[in-house]
């Protein structure tokens, strides 16, 4: 893999309704979710895309997502597709050489660097790649240039990548150990925080 051809694409954009707030705006021991998921991008991929919907002005004025692209989603609240799509258009405008990227979702704070470099060892344009854990499918998600225009005509309401994955032949990466793929549906305590 030659440095710099994967790209990451962070969805941050989503109003949080079973959290009772944007998750990018979560803080998770003593840093915004946003920012240690740009981190945690940062160590293995350039470019990192951001995209950012609810509440967006709130978080880039919290946030600390120095080395990041911030793109505006103004349709976050149709759902995660719309974010994705953004994302992939903001990859394919952008002016340098990228073959593959990886999408990472804002709620996931146990993702690590070791997890997205084990998923990119495989990037290519063809790519189409899934991590799993213990044998279960999560994030993130690996696509290759070549899917991306195929990719963004499937996607739909609140679901990602998953119908065109459903029909093609996809690599399992075992990210079992790498990182924890527990992602923050709700706060801690089961109870929705005040907006």
């Amino acid at each position: 893999m030659n440095p710099g051809t994967v790209a990451a694409v962070v969805l941050a954009a989503g109003g949080g309704r079973r959290y009772g707030m944007p998750k990018a705006l979560v803080e998770y021991e003593g840093s915004l979710l946003v920012e240690r998921a740009v981190r945690t991008a940062r160590a293995v991929c350039d470019p990192v895309l951001v995209v950012l919907g609810a509440r967006a002005v709130d978080v880039w004025r919290s946030a600390d997502l120095a080395g990041a692209t911030v793109l505006a989603n103004e349709d976050w609240e149709s759902g995660m597709a719309s974010s994705l799509r953004t994302g992939l258009e903001g990859l394919r405008a952008w002016p340098g050489r990228v073959d593959a990227a990886l999408v990472l979702l804002v709620d996931m704070p146990g993702m690590t660097p070791e997890a997205l470099r084990h998923l990119a060892a495989g990037a290519a344009t063809d790519a189409l790649a899934v991590a799993t854990y213990e044998g279960v499918r999560g994030h993130p998600v690996l696509l290759g240039r070549d899917h991306w225009a195929g990719v963004t005509e499937t996607l739909t309401g609140d679901e990602g990548a998953r119908r065109y994955l459903a029909g093609h032949d996809v690599t399992e990466v075992d990210c079992t150990g790498l990182a924890d793929p527990t992602d923050l549906d709700v706060p801690p305590s089961g109870v929705p925080s005040a907006p």
